[in-house]
Parts: structure tokens; C-alpha cells; sequence
């Protein structure tokens, strides 16, 4: 157990985890050459594309140190955005210390201080690592005293690496074995294991990823999932090595995998306690909490058809993700389909993608919502997160949205068009804070809604590129909610309803209506697009009717021979507005989703 190091490496995104895991892969000697890729943990196409981590990995690498003895350290690989941050928590709870990984070239930011204060809650030992020190750019010494100021850290043993070139690994290997504690343990205690990530195995269910903090668990053991008393009998144990390798058991300090023909990943929530049926121990390891979802939304197929496809492809899909969570819904004007919850916005993304390219879907997705909160007259208190459940407005006594704190970093001559931005999208209680000469940190209390439509696009377009943006959920705010309604022809498109503040009512019903016009194919007769809210029409857009010139064959003569063509065509364009129906076009769903910018 002396010769184990249990250590994860954090880092903003960006800053080279993937990378330098990469290298410490090679230099082990996991891997031949010939086998090796970049980003080898990074197993899915779309986490290369977009250089971030989506699922995370563990690998256990064999490692002689300069003092002759061999080591086996456990890298627990952890997603690297704001939306998977109690996946990144728990991961860190199963390791004794951290690389904290700043780029030399962008310094600290917002994701690297949240990530700093998750490692020093379980009082982690942290070791700073200063990367791609080849680049240019780079200027070593300015992030040394962000490094000392901002994450508040010694900065004499600071380690120096470019892990693109392969310079400064050996270094940060002998750091790992010489300053990150093995663990401390008990072999005989009752068996304790934390769950950090699970994947399925079409052929051996549920793979759960854990580390062991007491006791052993070996093939032939039942075990028991604590937050739901469930028993299974385990079939087999191993460590991870890019490949499974079997073990004949997994013992106190170990972090490796369980396989005991678990059926759904759903069943292994992360954060549970496994420990063993016969010989229970006496509570389960702190911090386990239900994932919950903050944004929802509705998925549909394209072609009706494409129901059946699509349920298989949702099954499927969340065979590898339970945090996404989804029910059946119906729409008048898209058919059937799903509501799905996300754990934010690049969790969405993520999920749309993947359906697409994993299982050939395509879908529509209604515009991103939250959940709100509304105080009935009667008493009763009720949450919803689809405007198609929004209470009759005689029945609200009060109505409330969820807050948020964000955390933007930015270079200072970007802060007046910063906080323009977040003062348009209703801001307050303001903070500021000055890292370092040249870098703010600007706080504010955001409601969640204004954040999941184009903020943090529009935050990138403002800061061409250079801001950073983080988030916390505070709590549940009152607010003047309305429910906005989009008439076309006179009828409501509930797939179009959207819950707003009474201020941004307006606009919202401006944009949509202007979309759905371009969108709308023209009729022979006009066609209204209203935006409504409580039965009031606050904007409207008119589709052109085709015309036909009735009167071209009158040469001459009395005009009422004119005025009674015209009348006549004015009476039949009113009998086919009353009876006609307007097809609303896939496209434009789509288009209404799309940002004013686009």
C-alpha cells in the first residue's frame, strides 16, 4: 500500500490535462509507440474535436522511481467543465493529492480557481505545474505571481513542464511519489469503496469505476449499493491499464472496477457506497448527492416515423449517462417526443451531438428552459420546467427563478463591454476583483434563464475570445414571470411557448416573430404571427399573401365591374382564412432557436 499514489490532475480548459496525461502514459511505458495517439484517454471523436473531456477515464500506471522501488499511480482522469462538477468532486474525493495545471501563456483561470477550492475541501495535497513553457507566449514569472496571489500557493516548488514537447515529466513523476501521501487505510475494517463513474458493457452491464478505502472485495462477494440497498454478486475486479486487466481482488487503496451484472448504469449513481452484504459498514462515505438537472428541454424527431428510432436511441444513450433524464411529451405541433433534463447547457450540446452522430437521430429541440417555482393562491407551492404546465396567472400569488453566481475572468480593457452585457441580461450585486495587473474577476447574481439562451456567445463574441466564465447555483429568487404564447393564423404553437420575465416579454416575441415570417411559406391569403402574453398581443409579424390580378382582363367600362371582381376575390380570401390551416415548416423550429446574432 506504501508504494500506491492515488492523484488526479485539474485544470481549465485548454491548459493541456489531456496532453500531459498523454505523456506520463508514454514515459511508463503503458503503451508501444506504434499503438499511441494523442489524447488517449479522450476515447469519444467529439472530445478531440472540441479539446475537452466528456467522460471521464482512469488509468493505473507502473511507474520505478529514482529510489529503485516501483509505484502504481492511479490517475482519475476528471471532466473539465462547470456543468460536470460533482462528477469532477467525487472524483477528488477518491484521491490523496492533485496537479493543479496552469498554462503559461493564459495564467489562472475561472475554472482552475473552483477546481483549487473542490481539492483543498477534501484537503488534498496540491502540487502547481506550470505548462507549455515552449510556447512563445509564455511568461513564466507573470504566472508564477498570479499562481502565489490568486490560488494563494508556495511558488518554490513550482514544477516547470511543456508536455506537448515532453520536458519536465520525470520531474512531476518523482513529485507525485515523493509529496502525495499513500493511503491511509484498514485491510481488515468492513469493505468501503466509493463510486466516481460508470460505464455499460453491452455484454457485462453496468462497469462501475471505484476506489477502495477499507476492506477488500473479491469474485463470489454480493455486495450492496448503500443508497438503495440493492445486492449483486460480483463476477469480477480489475484495474484499469487503457485495457481492463483482471485482478483476483481489489484491496483498501485501490482504484479499479467491479463488474456484478448490473443492468442499467442508472442503478450505480455516482457518490454511493458499495460495501459488502454479509458484513456491512456501519454508514456510507460523505458527500454522495442525486445529480439533478438545471436545464430542460424537449427533444422531437423530424419525421414522425422516427418515434420508435428515437425512444431506442434515448435508451441507449442512457445506458452511458445517467444524468440525462427524460419522459414522454407531446406537442399539437411537433408530435410526440421527449422532455429531457440536462446538467447545463454544454451537457445539452453534448447529448444533441451525440444522438446524431452515435445513433443517426435527427431531432428538433425546443428552446433551453429552467425550472420555476410559483406559489399558488391556494397555498400550494409547485415547480415546472415546461410552459405547457404554466398555472392559470388569476391562481399565482408569487413566481420565483433560480440564481446564479458568475465568475468571469477577463483582461481588464474588456470590463465596460463585460458589464454591459451582464447588466443586460439582468445582473446585480456586482463585484470586482484584480488578480493580477491587468486581469479582473467580475461577479454577479444572474438569474439562470438569462445564462442558457446566448450569454456565454455572446460573452466570447465581447471578449474575442479571452473571457472565462464560471457558475454556481445560489438559490430561488422572486421574479414577474409571464408566459409567452405564439399565435400563427390565430392558433397557439405550444412547441413555441416560452416562460420569460415580464420585461423581456417583448423582445423575445419581436425575434420569434420576425424568424417564423422568414421561415413561413407565403399562402393566398395573409397570415398573422402574434406574440401574446395573458391574452394581450404584445408583437406581431404578416406573412404577404400571393396575389392574383383579377381585374387584368377589363379593358374598360363602368368601374364597379372592377370593384365587384375585387370584392369578390376579398370574400374568398376570407372564407380560406377561416377554414385554411398554416403547415409550419421543421426549418422553422429551428430557426427560432437560433441566436438574433446568427
Amino acid at each position: 500500500m506504501t508504494e500506491i499514489r492515488n492523484f488526479s490532475i485539474i485544470a481549465h480548459i485548454d491548459h493541456g490535462k489531456s496532453t500531459l496525461a498523454d505523456r506520463f502514459i508514454q514515459r511508463t511505458g503503458l503503451i508501444e509507440e506504434r499503438d499511441f495517439r494523442d489524447q488517449i484517454l479522450d476515447t469519444m471523436d467529439l472530445e478531440r474535436e472540441r479539446g475537452i473531456t466528456i467522460k471521464s477515464q482512469t488509468v493505473s500506471l507502473p511507474y520505478i522511481a529514482q529510489d529503485g522501488k516501483e509505484y502504481t499511480l492511479n490517475l482519475i482522469d476528471t471532466p473539465g467543465h462547470v456543468d460536470f462538477s460533482y462528477e469532477v468532486s467525487r472524483a477528488l474525493a477518491s484521491c490523496e493529492g492533485v496537479l493543479i495545471l496552469v498554462d503559461a501563456s493564459q495564467g489562472v483561470e475561472a475554472q482552475t480557481l473552483a477546481n483549487l477550492y473542490a481539492a483543498m475541501e477534501h484537503d488534498l495535497t496540491i502540487i502547481p505545474v506550470i505548462n507549455k513553457i515552449d510556447l512563445p507566449s509564455a511568461d513564466v514569472d507573470r504566472v508564477k505571481e498570479q499562481i502565489e496571489t490568486d490560488l494563494g500557493l508556495d511558488t518554490e516548488n513550482i514544477l516547470l513542464c511543456s508536455a506537448k514537447e515532453g520536458t519536465g515529466i520525470d520531474e512531476i513523476l518523482e513529485a507525485i511519489v515523493r509529496e502525495i501521501p499513500p493511503p491511509s487505510t484498514d485491510l481488515k475494517a468492513p469493505l468501503k469503496a466509493l463510486i466516481f463513474d460508470a460505464n455499460y458493457d453491452p455484454y457485462q452491464g453496468a462497469l462501475i469505476s471505484c476506489r477502495v478505502f477499507d476492506g477488500t472485495v473479491r469474485p463470489g462477494d454480493t455486495i450492496r449499493l448503500m443508497s438503495n440497498e440493492a445486492t449483486y454478486k460480483v463476477e469480477e475486479v480489475g484495474v484499469f491499464k487503457l485495457r481492463r486487466e483482471r485482478q483476483k481482488e481489489l484491496s483498501a487503496g485501490s482504484v479499479g472496477y467491479i463488474i456484478s451484472g448490473i443492468k442499467t448504469v442508472s442503478d450505480t449513481r455516482i457518490g454511493d457506497t458499495i460495501t459488502l452484504d454479509t458484513n456491512p459498514a456501519p454508514g456510507p462515505l460523505p458527500g454522495f448527492k442525486e445529480a439533478k438537472p438545471v436545464v430542460f428541454s424537449s427533444i422531437y424527431p423530424i419525421y414522425a416515423d422516427d418515434y420508435f428510432s428515437l425512444t431506442e436511441a434515448l435508451e441507449k444513450y442512457s445506458l452511458n449517462d445517467a444524468s440525462l433524464i427524460y419522459q414522454k411529451d407531446s406537442s399539437a405541433a411537433l408530435g410526440h417526443g421527449f422532455r429531457c433534463g440536462f446538467l447545463g447547457l454544454l451537457h445539452l450540446e453534448i447529448v444533441a451531438q451525440r444522438l446524431g452522430r452515435e445513433f443517426d437521430q435527427t431531432i428538433i429541440m425546443t428552446a433551453p428552459s429552467v425550472r420555476y417555482r410559483f406559489a399558488l393562491t391556494d397555498g400550494s407551492i409547485i415547480e415546472i420546467d415546461n410552459p405547457q404546465f404554466y398555472p392559470d396567472p388569476i391562481t399565482i400569488d408569487r413566481s420565483e427563478e433560480p440564481y446564479i453566481k458568475t465568475s468571469i475572468l477577463i483582461p481588464e480593457r474588456y470590463m465596460g463591454a463585460v458589464m454591459k452585457l451582464c447588466l443586460e441580461h439582468r445582473g446585480i450585486n456586482s463585484k470586482f476583483f484584480y488578480p493580477t495587473p491587468g486581469r479582473i474577476e467580475i461577479n454577479f447574481d444572474m438569474p439562470l434563464a438569462e445564462v442558457v439562451y446566448t450569454f456565454y456567445d455572446k460573452l466570447k463574441t465581447v471578449t474575442q475570445g479571452y473571457g472565462s466564465f464560471d457558475y454556481e447555483l445560489l438559490d430561488f429568487r422572486e421574479s414577474d414571470l409571464v408566459k409567452l404564447d405564439i399565435l400563427v393564423n390565430g392558433e397557439t404553437v405550444d412547441a413555441l411557448s416560452l416562460i420569460v420575465h415580464r420585461d423581456r416579454a417583448r423582445t423575445r416575441a419581436v425575434q420569434i416573430c420576425d424568424r417564423l415570417k422568414q421561415e413561413i411559406p407565403r399562402q393566398l391569403f395573409k397570415i398573422a404571427i402574434q406574440g401574446a402574453v395573458e391574452g394581450k398581443i404584445i408583437a406581431r409579424s404578416t406573412v404577404s399573401p400571393f396575389r392574383k390580378d383579377v381585374t387584368a382582363k377589363c379593358y374598360g367600362g363602368d368601374i364597379t365591374r372592377k370593384r365587384k371582381l375585387l370584392e369578390k376575390q376579398k370574400a374568398g380570401k376570407k372564407r380560406m382564412k377561416a377554414i385554411g390551416s398554416v403547415m409550419i415548416p421543421q426549418d422553422a423550429f429551428v430557426a427560432v432557436l437560433k441566436s438574433e446574432n446568427d
